[in-house]
């Protein structure tokens, strides 16, 4: 029985280094990624860290990227470090140039913080699409190309634009609990290389049979 691709394998396409699994090559332990997510560019997709901007130790957030993702190239994740405190006089970070200025830091708790961001299982992300500071995005959602998104995503839905808002969605919301509920990118490889058959048909009848 065919077992599918090893997701530990980060260039899966024989000839073409441009698609990578993420997993594999991101090492910065606040990013997380799930098997088989790949990223998409043919300038270097081994180089996917660059398009985390603003992710800093002292803030701690994270960004978690589920399984099974298509991220396009230029696809941009902007995280709570490039926040600017809204509060004052002045939007503009004195203490982080020093001479004296780091005396005037806030306490963190003041600083804008708005979570972790998070991408579901079964993500599409388009060409040069941003997602903003603490975004969930859910499972089988498609993010049009060039969107900016600054708003969570339900789960199955297709959004587009600035600000990114829902297009329509893929499937009836009694078909999106059912998928909720198989979680079908969690079962064993050789299974999901049998199933697949139902996934790439669309066939949520049989694709539940299975389970």
């Amino acid at each position: 029985m065919m077992q599918g691709p090893n997701p530990d394998n980060p260039y899966p396409m024989a000839g073409f280094p441009q698609v990578c699994y993420l997993k594999n090559v991101v090492q910065n332990p606040q990013i997380e990624i799930g098997d088989f997510s790949y990223y998409d560019d043919p300038e270097g997709a081994e180089n996917f860290e660059r398009n985390v901007r603003y992710l800093f130790p002292f803030i701690g957030d994270k960004l978690v990227i589920g399984k099974f993702c298509a991220l396009a190239r230029g696809v941009k994740f902007i995280m709570n470090g490039g926040n600017h405190l809204l509060s004052g006089v002045s939007t503009y970070p004195f203490w982080i140039f020093g001479g004296g200025w780091e005396n005037s830091m806030p306490p963190a708790s003041a600083l804008p913080f708005k979570g972790d961001t998070r991408v579901g299982n079964d993500v599409w992300i388009g060409y040069d699409a941003l997602i903003m500071p603490g975004i969930k995005i859910g499972n089988g959602a498609i993010i049009s190309a060039r969107s900016v998104v600054t708003r969570d995503v339900p789960a199955y839905s297709v959004v587009g634009g600035n600000p990114a808002a829902v297009i329509k969605m893929r499937f009836a919301p009694e078909q999106i609990a059912r998928l909720e509920a198989l979680c079908w990118w969690d079962w064993p490889v050789d299974k999901i290389t049998a199933c697949l058959p139902q996934i790439i048909a669309g066939d949520i009848d049989g694709l539940a049979g299975e389970n």
